[in-house]
């Protein structure tokens, strides 16, 4: 009778390896893999070879992986038994042969405390294998996905690129527990590269993408036709680069805290573009997740991530692009509901979100805009902007630092184009040296949101804000740069060159904007400051984000907001959403 450990690491490798068809174990003798072993033995789908000199263990593997064609993997304990791996897995290295060295441990906090048969395997050499993933002792459901993942990475890497050796280090807590009969369903990913026989797709489908390069007239051709063939819809933010017929800006959408969604929740979510910083459009609810990408890494962006396409998008849409257009029935359904949900929008406080509602579809056709990370580009992600803008924002790294330095860089390409910035407070001071910088072009117009403090880490929805005005001093970093004098910024701009202008209110905004959103080039580049109330901008967001409500979605807000997000995913992993 099968029995398996009660170890959740070890069932994830264990049930993985049978999802992908890898039955084939050379065992060495120990305590540490135990676990491991002792499951696998009992199981009829595996074939359990023993050999005692884990030397010989690895190139046993080597013969048997190039004989069958198929991949192999190697077991052993702690201490020094994987280091007599390494001229095994040396030889599959240059030979690209499919050997999985799954090295049991103890738990890696032992390292380099002196404690018996622990020592280091984090950097293994160059030439011994072509990945290594340290997998956690799992307690929770962000450790099961963080193991899955390794495992899934790992498993596909054996044949990636035409294949080699991988390891995977196997933490175990020595259960003496083999009382699972059978094995939870753990997730497997699919890759795929052009000339497999793709997987079929059924259901209702949305395009994701993420922060993306603009699309050229093929690609976007490509993408369109692959809706109308599918009824299927493109969630944008502004730095997704994608400006076609299907495009929806979804941000307003998702981003309502207590609204139904499951109107729009796609079967197949298709994912593109690197690194979002739209936060609300994560929040739509989606079945399963196809990544597309031509560096075929596994990114699992929304925890749902079942295939990835290792091809060029274009490539991609055109393969399923098969019969004739149909109704755009989803598609139209979400440009409804965006409709709706912005018929509700009221007149919002003087903030960074209300100017994004009055000068967004101001911005001159054929500019660019660059937007600072969180609070700007969250606000302006609300609002369209006119066809022909287009917009950018440092969401690699998603750090305060370089979106002014950003933008003057961009403004360099083209010099006869105008280049607008969206920044608060902190993120300019932090960037604001580059205004002296020579090559500074009369092309570049900053719009400077001063709430005078991280007004992100007090927000009604944020962590910070239940220490109230305790989040201040130093969450918030209130209280730095002048304490929003009129004169600091104004001051600078000047003495380097720049126009400047100031608003404080509404009443103000038409002559700002007649200025600020000119398309007329300019002598200088110009510097525009808002000084807005933190607690409007904090007051704005919550109303935008709350403009209708429902019974059920209000009790999954407050259930969420109970619970905490890392019990909320626990949830819905075990009912399977």
């Amino acid at each position: 009778m099968t029995h398996y450990t009660d170890e959740k690491q070890a069932q994830i490798v264990i049930a993985l390896l049978k999802a992908y068809g890898i039955h084939r174990v050379v065992a060495s003798p120990g305590a540490t893999n135990i676990t491991f072993v002792g499951s696998i033995q009992t199981d009829p789908f595996f074939t359990v070879y023993s050999a005692v000199d884990e030397r010989s263990a690895a190139y046993m593997a080597c013969g048997l992986a190039e004989e069958s064609g198929e991949p192999v993997v190697i077991s052993c304990t702690g201490a020094t038994a994987s280091r007599n791996y390494l001229p095994g897995l040396t030889e599959a290295f240059y030979r690209k042969l499919p050997v999985l060295a799954v090295t049991s441990t103890q738990p890696q906090a032992r390292i380099g405390h002196h404690i018996a048969q622990v020592i280091d395997r984090s950097s293994p050499p160059n030439d011994v294998v072509k990945l290594s993933v340290d997998l956690p002792i799992v307690h929770d459901a962000e450790e099961v996905w963080e193991c899955e993942m390794k495992v899934n990475r790992a498993i596909l890497e054996l044949k990636r690129h035409g294949g080699g050796p991988v390891h995977i280090n196997l933490p175990t807590t020595y259960s003496r527990d083999f009382s699972v009969k059978e094995l939870p369903s753990y997730r497997k990913v699919d890759r795929w590269v052009w000339g497999d026989t793709l997987p079929e797709l059924k259901g209702r489908v949305g395009i994701f993408i993420g922060a993306h390069r603009t699309f050229g007239a093929a690609e976007t051709a490509a993408i369109e036709r692959f809706c109308e063939v599918h009824d299927a819809v493109v969630l944008c933010d502004h730095t997704s680069g994608y400006h076609g017929k299907y495009r929806v800006q979804s941000a307003l959408i998702g981003g309502q805290e207590r609204a139904n969604q499951s109107a729009i929740r796609p079967d197949v979510l298709i994912h593109l573009g690197e690194v979002s910083g739209d936060y609300e459009s994560h929040k739509i609810p989606r079945k399963t997740v196809w990544r597309v990408s031509p560096d075929g890494e596994i990114r699992d962006t929304f925890r749902k991530l079942r295939h990835v396409f290792e091809m060029p998008e274009r490539q991609f849409f055109e393969h399923y692009t098969q019969g004739k257009a149909g109704e755009t029935k989803y598609y139209e359904t979400c440009r409804a509901m965006l409709a709706q949900k912005r018929a509700l929008v009221p007149d919002l406080p003087f903030s960074n979100l209300w100017i994004a509602s009055q000068f967004a579809t101001q911005v001159p056709k054929g500019s660019v805009v660059h937007f600072a990370i969180l609070n700007s580009l969250r606000a302006w992600n609300f609002f369209d902007l006119p066809e022909g803008v287009r917009a950018a924002s440092n969401t690699g790294g998603f750090g305060i630092d370089g979106c002014m330095s950003s933008l003057v860089g961009a403004a360099l390409a083209d010099p006869d184009r105008l280049y607008f910035l969206v920044t608060g407070d902190l993120a300019f001071f932090y960037d604001m040296n580059v205004l002296g910088n020579r090559h500074l072009g009369k092309n570049v117009r900053i719009l400077l949101v001063n709430n005078g403090k991280g007004t992100e880490f007090t927000q009604h929805n944020h962590p910070g804000s239940q220490f109230g005005a305790d989040a201040n001093a130093f969450i918030a970093a209130d209280g730095h740069f002048g304490r929003m004098s009129p004169d600091l910024v104004k001051g600078y701009a000047e003495a380097l060159g720049l126009d400047y202008l100031a608003f404080r209110g509404k009443q103000e905004s038409a002559q700002i904007a007649a200025r600020l959103l000119s398309p007329e080039p300019a002598a200088r580049p110009l510097l525009v400051e808002a000084f807005v109330d933190a607690e409007d901008e904090s007051n704005a967001l919550k109303t935008i984000k709350n403009l209708e409500s429902n019974l059920s979605g209000d009790a999954k807000h407050k259930l969420k907001t109970l619970l905490g997000p890392t019990k909320v995913r626990a949830i819905k992993r075990v009912l399977g959403k």
